[in-house]
C-alpha cells in the first residue's frame, strides 16, 4: 500500500522521533536538552561507551555521528524491528492517532480474501495441536522426545499433527463455517484431476506451523515419522498468504534478538532452528527448502548485515553454499555480505545442539567463514594453471565474477583481494614446479633464482615490539578488508613502517592496487620480491593444516594478532581499530620528530622554534590522550560484541595480544 506524502508528514508532526527512538535507548542526561527537542545516547545500531548518536525533534530525524546511520521514524523501526515500511507507517499511525486511507475496492477484496485464507490456516493450526494431544498423537509426542524437545518448545512453536486420514482436516473445517473453496486456496486440501472428492493435503506429518513476519500462521511444514518415507518433509502449496521464495521460517521470533545481537543464523530445516532456539540461540530462522532468492537475501540483510549460514559440511551443504553465493554476488554492498559455516562430520545443527549444547554450536558459528574466501575455494579447487593460458583463464573467470557486483566499491574491494590471491597462487604453484617449497622466499621471484626467507638484515630492529606487533596487524587487514586499505592507501604510503620487510611489503601492494591496476596477474606476479609472499602468510596467514590435523583458515595469524576479529565485528568497528593503529604509528613517527628537534635545540634556536616545539609536545599529550579513551571504549565494544555473539560464553578478547 502506497501512503500519501500528506500522511508521513502528518505522523512526524504528531509523533515526536524522540518517543519512538527512546523505546530503544537511554537518553544520556548530561547532553541531552529536551526543552530544545535535542536528546543524545548510545548508538543502538552499533556498540560503544560515548554517545554519539543524536536525536533532533525539531527536525524529525536521528543520526549516529560514529557508525553513520540515520533516518527518519519509519526506518528507525524498520532497522531496529526488521518491520517492512508499511508495517512501520500502520503501527506509528495508530500510536500517533492517524486515521490511514482506505484501500480502493480491488484492495478490500483481496484483503478480505487473505484474512479468510489466515483464519482457515490459523483453525487447522488448531486442530493439529489438539490432535497431537490426543491420544491418537502418541506416535508423534514419543517421535518429539526422541527429538528432545521439551513440551514447552512444543507448545512455543505450536507444533501439531496430522491424523493419517483422507479427510480428517477437511470435516473439521467444514463444521467450523471454512467453505472447500478456501480451504483449497488456504493449501489445506488438494483436488484430484480425476474429479474425485478433495482431501487433505497433510497425513500422518508432524505438522509445524509457519508465521509470516507478523506472527500469524499461512502455512505448514509436515514432517513424516518414518525417516524411509518420501518427501520426508512437505511444505504447503503457494498461496496469496504465502510465498517460499519470500518467506523465512522464525522470521518473526528471531528478528529481534538478530536486532540486539547484530548477527542472524540460516540453518536449513525446521528442526535445526527449533533445536537451536531451544538452546538458547535465539537469533535463528531457515529457508523453507527452496533456493535463495533474492528476496530471502534482502530480508536476512533487515536483520544483520552479515547473516551465519549454516549448512552441512557434506557434498549437498557445500553445494547449496555454492548455489546460494550465485544468488547473493551480484547484490553485495558496502557492509553488507554473508558468512558461511560449515558444520563437520556430517553433521546438523540439531545432532550438534543436542550432542554438544549451544556452546558447542556457538564454537562452530565462530569459525565461519565469508564469502569471498567460499567462492576463492570453489573457483581454485581442481583449477590447472600449470600453462599461462590456463592462469590467463583462471584469471578471467576471476574477473567475470567480480563483474557480476553491481556495486562499485565491494568489486574494487574484490578485485583487489582476488589479484593477491592470484599472484600468490600462480608463485606458489611456479615455486614447486622450481623445486622450491612453494611458499616463502627471498629474491627476484625470476624463474631458477633459489629462493629463501628473510634474514635478519632484512628487518631493523623495532623501538617497540607493540608497534611492531600493530604494522603486521595493520598490514593484515590490509589484505582482509582491502575497501579499508583502498580509503586509507594516501596515508598509509607516508606512514613509515620500522620493520623493513613490512615497509617493503606495503610498497608492493601499493604497487598493485594503483601501479598494477591495469595489467594481468599473469604478467606482474613474478616481478614482486619473493619476500612479498612470505610477509603476506606472515601478516596474514595461508590456510594451513597443523600437525594435530586440523586446519587453520586463511587469515588465522591476522585473528591470533587481532582475536575480536573471531567474533564477526561490523565493519565500522574494524575501521575504528584500523584507524586507531594507523594513529599510533602516526603519534611514534611524531614524538620522533619532536625528540630529534628537542635534541638539537641550543642557544642560538629562536623562541618561535622552541615555542613551536612546545605546542607539537602539547599537541602530542593531547593526542595521546585521546587515543588512550578511545581504545577504552573499543575494548569496552569488544565485550559487547563478545556477549553478543555467544552469549557471554566465551572468554573476553583483547584487541592485541
Amino acid at each position: 500500500m502506497r501512503f500519501p506524502p500528506s500522511i508521513l508528514d502528518d505522523i512526524r508532526n504528531r509523533l515526536p522521533i524522540s518517543e519512538v527512538v527512546a523505546r530503544k535507548v537511554t537518553w544520556d542526561k548530561r547532553k541531552s536538552q529536551p526543552a530544545k527537542g535535542d536528546f543524545w545516547a548510545c548508538c543502538p545500531f552499533h556498540n560503544e561507551k560515548s554517545p554519539s548518536f543524536h536525536c533532533d525533534d525539531r527536525r524529525g530525524i536521528y543520526h549516529c555521528f560514529g557508525c553513520g546511520a540515520s533516518g527518519d521514524h519509519f526506518k528507525f523501526l524498520t532497522e531496529t524491528e526488521g518491520l517492512s515500511f508499511p508495517e512501520a507507517v500502520e503501527r506509528l499511525a495508530e500510536t500517533a492517532g492517524v486515521a490511514l486511507p482506505r484501500p480502493d475496492p480491488r484492495d478490500r477484496e483481496r484483503e478480505a480474501v487473505r484474512v479468510d485464507l489466515i483464519g482457515a490456516v490459523e483453525i487447522a493450526a488448531k486442530f493439529f495441536e489438539a490432535r497431537l494431544r490426543a491420544p491418537e498423537g502418541r506416535p508423534a509426542r514419543d517421535y518429539l522426545t526422541r527429538r528432545s524437545l521439551t513440551p514447552k518448545t512444543v507448545a512455543d512453536f505450536r507444533i501439531g499433527w496430522a491424523p493419517d486420514e483422507r479427510d480428517a482436516l477437511k470435516r473439521h473445517l467444514v463444521q467450523n463455517g471454512v467453505s472447500e473453496e478456501v480451504a483449497l486456496a488456504a493449501g489445506l486440501l488438494r483436488k484430484p484431476e480425476d474429479g474425485r472428492p478433495t482431501y487433505d493435503w497433510f497425513r500422518g506429518r508432524v505438522m509445524i506451523p509457519i508465521h509470516d513476519e507478523r506472527g500469524r500462521v499461512v502455512a505448514f511444514g509436515g514432517r513424516v515419522l518414518d525417516a524411509d518415507q518420501q518427501p520426508k518433509y512437505l511444505n504447503s502449496p503457494e498461496t496469496p498468504v504465502f510465498s517460499k521464495g519470500t518467506m523465512l521460517f522464525n522470521a518473526h521470533r528471531g528478528r529481534e534478538a538478530a536486532h540486539k545481537s547484530g548477527t542472524i543464523t540460516v540453518t536449513e530445516g525446521y528442526m535445526d532452528v527449533i533445536a537451536v532456539w531451544q538452546a538458547g540461540i535465539r537469533n535463528v530462522v531457515a529457508a523453507l527448502g527452496t533456493a535463495f532468492t533474492e528476496d530471502h537475501v534482502q530480508r536476512l540483510w533487515r536483520f544483520a548485515p552479515e547473516p551465519v549460514i549454516c549448512f552441512d559440511g557434506d557434498k549437498a551443504g557445500v553445494s547449496a553454499a555454492h548455489r546460494a553465493i550465485d544468488r547473493i554476488l551480484p547484490l553485495l554492498k558496502s557492509g553488507l555480505s554473508f558468512n558461511f559455516c560449515f558444520l563437520p562430520d556430517g553433521k546438523d545443527p540439531d545432532d550438534l545442539v543436542r550432542g554438544q549444547g549451544a556452546d558447542g554450536f556457538l564454537a562452530e558459528l565462530a569459525r565461519a567463514r565469508p564469502l569471498s574466501e567460499v567462492l576463492w575455494d570453489r573457483e581454485v579447487a581442481g583449477a590447472r594453471i600449470d600453462t599461462p593460458e590456463r592462469k590467463a583463464a583462471l584469471e578471467a573467470r576471476m574477473e567475470d565474477l567480480v563483474r557480476q557486483i553491481r556495486d562499485d566499491r565491494v568489486a574494487r574491494r574484490y578485485r583487489l583481494a582476488l589479484r593477491v590471491k592470484l599472484s600468490e597462487l600462480f608463485w606458489a604453484h611456479d615455486r614447486q614446479g622450481r623445486g622450491g617449497d612453494g611458499r616463502f622466499g627471498k629474491g627476484t621471484g625470476a624463474p631458477g633464482t633459489a629462493l629463501a626467507g628473510p634474514t635478519a638484515a632484512d628487518i631493523r630492529p623495532p623501538d617497540d615490539p607493540e608497534l611492531a606487533t600493530v604494522e603486521r596487524v595493520l598490514l593484515g587487514l590490509c589484505v582482509e578488508y582491502p575497501d579499508l586499505y583502498e580509503a586509507h592507501i594516501e596515508r598509509l604510503a607516508v606512514t613509515e613502517f620500522r620493520v623493513q620487510a613490512l615497509e617493503d611489503f606495503k610498497r608492493a601492494l601499493y604497487r598493485i592496487a594503483v601501479d598494477l591496476d591495469g595489467t594481468s596477474v599473469a604478467s606482474f606476479y613474478e616481478g614482486l620480491d619473493g619476500r612479498f609472499y612470505f610477509v603476506l602468510n606472515e601478516v596474514h596467514g595461508d590456510e594451513t593444516r597443523t600437525d594435530f590435523g586440523a586446519v587453520l583458515p586463511r587469515g588465522h595469524r591476522l585473528r591470533e594478532r587481532l582475536p575480536i576479529l573471531k567474533f564477526h565485528p561490523g565493519q565500522t568497528f574494524v575501521e575504528c581499530c584500523f584507524e586507531q593503529m594507523l594513529e599510533r604509528l602516526s603519534l611514534r613517527a611524531l614524538a620522533a620528530d619532536i625528540e630529534h628537534d628537542m635534541a638539537n635545540v641550543g642557544a642560538e634556536t629562536g623562541e618561535d622554534a622552541v615555542a613551536r616545539l612546545m605546542e607539537l609536545s602539547r599537541e602530542l599529550n593531547r593526542r595521546r590522550e585521546e587515543l588512550a579513551r578511545r581504545e577504552q571504549e573499543l575494548a569496552e565494544e569488544a565485550k559487547a560484541i563478545r556477549r553478543a555473539t555467544t552469549g557471554g560464553n566465551a572468554a573476553a578478547p583483547v584487541l592485541f595480544q
